[in-house]
Order: C-alpha cells, then sequence, then structure tokens
C-alpha cells in the first residue's frame, strides 16, 4: 500500500490537493479551495484535511506544484499574496517531507504518465520518444516548462519563468496591438497578453485601435462573445491570443528542438472548444510561421492537455521518483 502523500497544485485563483496512496498511486479525494480565503498553503491544507470529515489519517509526506519560481525557502506567488516559509510549512502540518515544485515543472513530471484520451492532437506528426518536450498553458498566469532526457536516459522536468520573456509580435496588427499595451505597461511579456489578464488586455487594446469605446468585461467574457461572434473586438482578442500563444510555442519549440512535442494546458483553452482550436484557431499556424524553418515546426506535434488535474498527476510521480 506504502505511505499517504498529499498533493496539490496551487494557482492564483484555485488551490487543488488530493491524497495519493504509495509510490505510484492515482489522486483521490480531491478538493479545490480558493485560494483567496486562506492566507497561506499550511492553512489551505489545514482546510483541506478537516473537510475530509474524519478521514482517520494524515499524510506524511507532500508534493505541491504551486504558480511561482520555487527557489530556496522563502516563496512569494506571483498572482496572489501567499508568501510562506517551505519548512515552517512542512512543520506545521507535521510532515517528514514537503517537496515543493513549480507548477509546470508537475506537469512536465506528468507527460510520461499521459495516455492517448488524455490528448487531443492540434496538429503536426508524431513525437520523438527521445526528443525534449515543450509544456505551455495560459490562466491566471502563463506557465511554461520543459521536459528533457539526462546522459542516463532519465526523464528530467525544468522550470522556468518564460511567461515572463518579452513579447514580440507576429505582424504589423500584433505590433499596433503591443504598441497600445505598451502604453499601459512599461513590459510586455508573454503574460500580459496571453493569460486571463491577457485577453482583457487585448480586448481593450483592440477597442482602442478600431476607435470603440472598450467596456469592462471579463476574461470570460471577451471568450464568450468572441467565440460567439457577437462581438467583433472580442473575436479578434480570442483570435490574436491564439495567434500569439502559437509563435511563443514555436519560439520555444526552436530554442529547445521540441520534437517531443509541444503540449498546452491551462485554465483557459479548455473554454474555446475543441472545435474552435481544430479548425478555426490560428494557434497552430503562427506555430508554424517561422519562415525558413516552417518545415521543421510542421513536423513537430501539438496537443491539447485533456487529462484532469494534471499537475497533480505530476505532483504525485515527482513525490515517487
Amino acid at each position: 500500500m506504502g505511505p499517504l502523500r498529499l498533493v496539490g497544485d496551487v494557482g492564483g485563483t484555485n488551490a487543488r490537493f488530493a491524497l495519493v496512496r504509495g509510490a505510484r498511486g492515482l489522486p483521490q479525494m480531491q478538493r479545490t479551495l480558493a485560494t483567496t480565503d486562506h492566507p497561506d498553503l499550511a492553512s489551505a491544507v489545514e482546510t483541506y484535511l478537516e473537510s475530509l470529515h474524519g478521514f482517520p489519517e494524515r499524510p506524511v509526506e507532500a508534493a505541491v506544484a504551486i504558480a511561482c519560481a520555487v527557489q530556496g525557502d522563502g516563496l512569494r506567488m506571483t498572482n496572489s499574496r501567499w508568501q510562506f516559509s517551505i519548512e515552517a510549512t512542512r512543520q506545521r502540518l507535521g510532515l517528514r517531507r514537503l517537496l515543493m515544485l513549480n507548477d509546470w515543472e508537475a506537469m512536465a513530471h506528468a507527460v510520461p504518465a499521459f495516455q492517448p484520451q488524455d490528448l487531443l492532437h492540434l496538429g503536426g506528426g508524431a513525437p520523438d520518444a527521445l526528443a525534449p518536450c515543450v509544456l505551455l498553458g495560459p490562466g491566471t498566469g502563463l506557465g511554461v516548462s520543459s521536459l528533457v532526457r539526462s546522459r542516463g536516459g532519465e526523464w528530467v522536468a525544468v522550470a522556468g519563468e518564460g511567461g515572463h520573456a518579452t513579447l514580440a509580435p507576429g505582424g504589423p496588427r500584433e505590433a499596433d496591438i503591443l504598441r497600445a499595451t505598451w502604453s499601459e505597461h512599461r513590459h510586455v511579456s508573454a503574460e500580459r497578453l496571453i493569460s486571463g489578464m491577457g485577453l482583457e488586455n487585448l480586448y481593450r487594446a483592440i477597442a482602442r485601435l478600431d476607435g470603440v469605446m472598450p467596456q469592462p468585461l471579463t476574461a470570460a467574457q471577451v471568450c464568450e462573445r468572441g467565440l460567439a461572434g457577437t462581438d467583433a473586438q472580442c473575436a479578434e482578442a480570442v483570435d490574436t491570443f491564439c495567434s500569439l500563444l502559437g509563435s511563443v510555442a514555436g519560439n520555444l519549440a526552436l530554442t529547445l528542438g521540441a520534437r517531443g512535442g509541444v503540449y498546452f494546458g491551462g485554465g483557459i483553452l479548455g473554454r474555446f472548444g475543441e472545435d474552435y482550436l481544430l479548425r478555426r484557431s490560428p494557434l497552430r499556424a503562427a506555430f508554424e510561421a517561422k519562415g525558413r524553418f516552417a518545415g521543421y515546426l510542421e513536423r513537430i506535434p501539438t496537443f491539447l492537455i485533456r487529462a484532469p488535474q494534471p499537475a497533480l498527476l505530476g505532483a504525485a510521480a515527482a513525490l515517487g521518483e
């Protein structure tokens, strides 16, 4: 059976927790909590454990994927007010081991466990089983990671903060949108336009360029109106969002030689729907639009991750390792 372990996936909006039994177990007893309802990780975990209504056993180890860089003992989240000490949290929860992972590092750990039904193929050929993989996904922010093989043949998940790299336009209209965004933000990162706030920023920039007074729309409203075709600026915002995401993914695939595939996740793409992503979205075309290396990118497969709670699966895999 093995020891009982806790796994978590903490983003800027939600914190998800589950229990895992042993090194190969699947996450069970999943719960989702709002991060704003808790001052820190330990409080959220305690609330989760209390919600199990007298479950007789407490976890002895934990692995938590979190939406920030993991460096040293002190963690400060990028899109949340949470900040805490890893060691103090471990002691407060009575754990013999607490492993903290960047959330997209955990996603990378999940790739070897994906089954065919966990992925929607968005284009390209078959993955090279020995080549690096890239993972990225827009949610509250933009997460980026990679998966590479060591010289010993083992998979190594590599965390990074690629979402904060400077965003480049793919054409004149995107350059105009970036110029409009620069009027509000000194640095326009990929995350600034490819995330929840990115949809809102794109809509406002496009409305100003079109001479239309922007409405106070949320990302969900921009998405809904854009996909329904009821608002021209929202529709362009959704298309531009996918075009920019595809372009960033293509840059990463070229940089890392990611012939093992590019995997898209995050909470936003799932809202777009498979029909849009497969038939109308400019994501794949922008991914391949790299001049002389278009042919190279045409062969690299891109996937939408459909597996439920893949970061929890990755956290469990990392803890097992």
